[in-house]
């Protein structure tokens, strides 16, 4: 960790300057902690450093659980699930989220100074300390979070650890040899800081006076605008913070870490339903939200938090467009996930329930075309053919190009891009979602389920309702008489996380509940071909080979090796 405040100001002099008007030359022999303290560019330059390293849904870890395959074959994720994940090769480490830690306690450090004038107006320069405070408390709390997800977990004791908590900034020479909390001492050290933010964020940015909260009422209007207005609404806010609160909550509450003890589910079904309720309950739950990545609406009622729209691109169409419309083929998701998808009239996909495995794609759940390329599909400008007769587009055609699966990925790739066969494309803009009102649908169905059972009312809310909402929009024929079989804790549980499976695939939440609901992580990837006379299961595509000890994921060797106090987790 030493290594990382070697570069705590790298950064800070461009992003600061990003911030003035008048980019003038500045001596170098200021770029010290003194100039940060005295320059409000600068400074914000620091918090900002803050924002970097939040996770979006394009990591693509999917290709090392059981939904798909990689066809790169020196693609990290691929290698971790081959077998070669150790605490030397771990493409899913966070470690360095610590990194962040330690620009926003150095934040910290300088706003609680209070050297730094933000603005001449004494209630303005009040109000930016206060939220920009609140800023770095909740993404000091976020990327600690970040850390605990993965590498948490059981250190050689058998006790079930959880993280350092920084809550200072450490100078290069300063002593970062700090032992990790327990678990549960983690969870609430991150909870926290949640909790401090939230008394000093607004719940929204807005330029409507009528959102305005409590502790904000004794500010004149106009100037709290300035602060707190709607140019800011990218920021972490209030309503983001309870959200994340409601993740970190589900997530300590899981099967493989607390077990539903500390009464963490009940946490996380409070702070998923008083945002939900802020927007209608479940009739909030947004119609475009199956879909929320076809194009580039900024007023999509289904993110709850994103980044900005970047310009027009065709990065990830490349990566991922069958190769007959000049794709790579890179991410080919698997029989087991296709199998996930019910029929559309909400039943589980099998014969007994009108499935015919020679006429497999018929009346299934319409998110299975919306989200997967099959055999006859037609994307990218072309109609893709994975079995006899599909050209380069058929399996196994070329190598690390054509589908390994029977199956291209559709879902976050952006349909009205072209790929031409002169080198040229149509792009089209993309941005970063952070956070979605679906997943908080769905950590509110689990943890009310979990909490009391399909039918807990909290909040006005119960897991039934929510499912049956999210399941109606999917196009599941209603009423919904599968879901009407649901009567026990356990049968809604299994179908929470078959929704949560296809609601939120692809995006980054698979590698991770795996291990929190403590599922084998070895289930071979399977696929399915058309071999020109009938179709045919594909069952071993690619074998999982991750140890027994793999639920938690190892602290870095060499951290281990630096600092006596880092206890590493059992096995690694």
């Amino acid at each position: 960790m030493k290594n990382l405040i070697k570069y705590i100001l790298v950064g800070v002099v461009f992003t600061g300057m990003i911030a003035c008007d008048n980019l003038e030359p500045i001596d170098e022999n200021r770029l010290d902690f003194d100039f940060v303290n005295s320059n409000p560019a600068a400074a914000e330059g620091i918090l900002l450093q803050g924002y970097s390293g939040i996770i979006n849904q394009f990591v693509f870890s999917d290709a090392a659980t059981d939904d798909a395959v990689n066809n790169v074959l020196d693609d990290n994720y691929k290698r971790m699930a081959l077998g070669e994940l150790s605490a030397q090769f771990n493409p899913a480490s966070r470690w360095n989220s610590f990194e962040r830690v330690f620009w926003v306690n150095r934040f910290l450090q300088i706003i609680d100074a209070g050297e730094i004038v933000w603005n001449r107006d004494e209630d303005i320069n009040e109000l930016f300390k206060l939220r920009m405070k609140g800023e770095a408390l909740a993404l000091r709390a976020l990327h600690h979070f970040y850390v605990l997800q993965a590498h948490a977990g059981k250190g050689p004791s058998g006790e079930l650890l959880g993280i350092p908590y920084f809550t200072e900034f450490i100078e290069a020479d300063g002593n970062f040899n700090t032992p990790r909390l327990s678990f549960a001492a983690s969870v609430q050290a991150i909870i926290a800081d949640f909790d401090e933010a939230l008394t000093l964020l607004p719940t929204d940015y807005s330029d409507s006076q009528a959102s305005v909260d409590p502790w904000y009422a004794s500010y004149d209007f106009g100037k709290y605008k300035v602060v707190n207005g709607a140019q800011y609404n990218l920021r972490i806010s209030g309503r983001i913070v309870k959200a994340l609160k409601a993740r970190l909550a589900l997530f300590a509450a899981s099967p493989s870490f607390l077990n539903g003890q500390n009464g963490y589910y009940t946490l996380a079904a409070n702070a998923a339903s008083e945002v939900l309720n802020t927007r209608g309950g479940v009739s909030g739950l947004s119609s475009n939200g199956v879909e929320f990545y076809t194009s580039d609406n900024i007023d999509n009622a289904e993110i709850l938090w994103r980044a900005s729209i970047a310009g027009n691109s065709s990065t990830y169409e490349k990566r991922m467009f069958p190769p007959s419309v000049n794709g790579r083929g890179e991410i080919n998701p698997t029989q087991n996930l296709v199998s996930a998808f019910p029929m559309k009239n909400g039943y589980p996909a099998t014969t007994a329930n009108g499935y015919d495995p020679q006429s497999p794609y018929a009346n299934r759940d319409p998110r299975l075309e919306k989200y997967i390329v099959l055999n006859g599909s037609s994307f990218g400008g072309g109609t893709i053919k994975t079995g006899v007769g599909g050209g380069i587009d058929r399996l196994d055609s070329i190598p690390q190009f054509s589908t390994r699966t029977g199956y291209y990925l559709k879902k976050l790739l952006r349909p009205d891009v072209r790929l031409n066969n002169d080198n040229t494309s149509v792009d089209k803009r993309h941005f970063d979602v952070y956070f979605r009102y679906t997943e908080l649908f769905l950590i509110f169905a689990e943890a009310a389920n979990e909490v009391g059972g399909p039918d807990q009312s909290i909040n006005g809310m119960t897991a039934r309702n929510v499912i049956a909402a999210i399941r109606q929009r999917a196009g599941i024929t209603q009423p919904d008489a599968y879901l009407a079989t649901i009567t026990t804790k356990e049968a809604m549980r299994a179908l929470i996380r078959n929704e949560r499976r296809l609601e939120l695939s692809f995006e980054g939440h698979r590698f991770w509940d795996l291990r929190r609901w403590g599922l084998d992580l070895n289930e071979t990837a399977k696929g399915y071909f058309n071999d020109g006379t009938s179709y045919v299961e594909l069952p071993s595509v690619e074998n999982r080979n991750y140890q027994s000890f793999a639920t938690y994921m190892p602290i870095p060797n060499d951290e281990t090796l630096k600092f006596s106090e880092l206890l590493q987790n059992q096995g690694w």
